[in-house]
């Protein structure tokens, strides 16, 4: 136990860690206060039993029980807003150096199994944290400083009864640690759950056409069957909890009963006098009223502390070297010099080297799976080659720091993401505090300012999440009129007009040429009219160069690239009879 209240306070940053500390010492200074009582139910016991109630035992008994009161409400108060300060300012401090060190993080990291792992832990676990963890561990604590304070007030009375209140209490923490035990083996289960029900419904929802189209519905969906395994996981923990709880509980009101029994033997043998007995007797009922409620946190704290580390483990990955020099290239030539790179033991890049001018189109083409997208990943240093090197203007770009870096590339994905905010801030990533007619500008020479100006709202229109509520072409060219807002001198064009509609094409294509006048292109393309017109044309097939030139070089040797081409003008001819 003491080694998990250790890792959560290490968990929180210093000033965090400071207002649970504090608040654990008002909780010291709140457990006294509740000993309190008992010495006020002495005097007040005595002089009843004396028959010798005056007004200054009255006025003792009741500044004990005004200070005893007065004090827990203030400790309490203060004791419950440091609690609370501490566990919502973790939550967010967390959520935020996590999501800055997903930032670094190789791009090999992001796929689908993880994207359910970093939500549930953003989410399910920073919840915990911050709603549930504080509340917990500092119940735990206090709980037990107030059993501490009140046995003490006991022996201090009588060391037998004393003595009965430390056997019960030893065997509560024997039971206890089975519990924990017993939680344990089961903590790692929920976790899992916890996360495959986070990954199963953003699946859920990415996918909700196909599952439309193929009726995945009720116990034939993956979702339902991971709510069933999560909903079994949680019924689990429970029943190996309650017991155990219960056990503890017995525990601790067959010791309230041992010290009344024997409070009463040793008033009525002669060895313990009246007053001394009906105190003991009210300290049975209270003395274990906190470690009770301590008991049954026990068992949350060690969920939460496998939560914490799962946060650690994140935070723990390795980032790229990002802490190179602010950089600003004298050219944009860029390079590969004997560049090869492996994603989880599959090598995907096989000796390439490359030379790139600045202000010049390169295409890549080649088979799907053939390292296309890798190499323009590359780069851009979204991955770290394993061998080789990557030139950016004659230096390798490990020698730039990664915003220095990136501050000379735009891009343009097939798969566009657009964040749920209005359309004018999506434009805007890249100049956050661009005037508005920056903005309205970017977007003409983007080809998007009519339709914009159709929508309810025109630029303050909010847009669903990822850009669901606009068509391919539409998320394309406010994609493309971002990155005219970056003006960044390299542009890497990843199948940038591959599933556009014959509607939106001819603008697209006008958009992506206000883009790139007078910039480095590196294209990734399938269609003759968009990798024609390169200065270079990089042929890929299994992670390495096997032809390069310009299309008419390419096309008068036999090749792949010759190949590709022709199957391609022969499908395009195809006509049903």
């Amino acid at each position: 136990m003491l080694e998990m209240l250790k890792k959560f306070f290490y968990f929180c940053n210093k000033l965090n860690r400071k207002k649970l500390y504090l608040s654990i010492v008002l909780g010291v200074v709140d457990s006294m206060f509740t000993g309190l009582k008992i010495p006020a139910a002495f005097f007040a016991i005595q002089a009843v039993l004396e028959h010798n109630i005056d007004n200054a035992v009255i006025i003792k008994v009741l500044s004990i029980m005004i200070v005893s009161c007065l004090g827990k409400m203030i400790t309490n108060r203060f004791s419950q807003m440091l609690q609370t300060e501490a566990g919502y300012n973790t939550c967010a401090g967390k959520r935020i150096e996590i999501a800055e060190h997903l930032r670094y993080l190789p791009m090999g990291y992001f796929n689908e199994a993880s994207l359910g792992h970093i939500t549930s832990i953003t989410t399910n676990t920073m919840e915990q944290v911050g709603d549930i963890a504080t509340r917990a561990i500092i119940m735990v604590v206090q709980g037990a400083i107030t059993t501490v304070m009140i046995g003490l007030f006991i022996f201090v009375f009588d060391v037998r009864i004393g003595l009965i209140a430390l056997s019960g209490i030893i065997v509560f923490l024997i039971v206890n640690t089975y519990t924990n035990k017993a939680v344990a083996r089961l903590a790692d289960g929920k976790i899992k759950t916890d996360k495959d029900l986070v990954g199963a419904i953003l699946e859920y929802i990415q996918g909700i056409a196909e599952i439309r189209n193929y009726n995945l519905v009720g116990t034939s969906s993956k979702l339902f069957n991971i709510i069933e395994k999560k909903r079994a996981t949680d019924i689990k923990i429970e029943i190996a909890a309650i017991p155990a709880v219960g056990v503890q509980m017995l525990v601790s009101k067959l010791t309230g009963v041992a010290i009344v029994a024997c409070s009463l033997y040793f008033y009525f043998n002669g060895s313990m006098q009246l007053v001394y007995t009906i105190v003991m007797m009210l300290c049975s009922f209270i003395i274990f009223e906190s470690l009770d409620t301590a008991g049954i946190y026990t068992a949350l704290v060690r969920v939460i502390a496998k939560g914490v580390d799962l946060a650690n483990d994140i935070l723990q990955l390795p980032p790229m070297d990002i802490n190179g020099e602010n950089i600003k290239p004298t050219s944009n030539d860029l390079a590969l010099q004997n560049v090869s790179f492996a994603y989880e033991n599959r090598k995907i890049i096989d000796n390439i080297s490359l030379n790139i001018k600045e202000r010049t189109t390169t295409a890549i083409v080649g088979p799907s799976g053939s390292g296309k997208t890798t190499i323009a990943m590359l780069l851009a240093r979204f991955w770290d080659v394993d061998e080789g090197a990557v030139l950016l203007g004659g230096k390798n770009v490990k020698q730039y720091s990664f915003d220095s870096l990136m501050q000379n590339y735009s891009f343009v994905f097939q798969r566009v993401y657009l964040f749920e905010d209005t359309i004018a801030n999506n434009i805007r990533f890249a100049n956050t505090q661009a005037p508005m007619e920056q903005v309205i500008e970017a977007s003409k020479k983007a080809c998007c300012h009519d339709f914009i100006m159709n929508l309810p709202n025109g630029y303050d229109t909010i847009i669903g999440e990822g850009g669901a509520s606009l068509s391919g072409g539409e998320k394309q060219r406010i994609a493309i009129a971002r990155a005219i807002m970056k003006d960044a001198p390299i542009i890497i064009l990843d199948e940038a007009t591959a599933n556009v509609d014959p509607e939106n094409e001819m603008e697209l294509t006008q958009a992506i040429e206000n883009l790139t006048k007078e910039k480095t292109i590196i294209m990734i393309a399938h269609r003759l009219k968009t990798v024609r017109n390169a200065d270079n044309i990089i042929v890929v097939d299994n992670g390495k160069i096997i032809q390069q030139g310009t299309h008419d070089e390419l096309m008068n040797v036999e090749g792949v690239y010759k190949n590709f081409i022709t199957s391609r003008n022969q499908a395009v001819s195809w006509k049903l009879s």
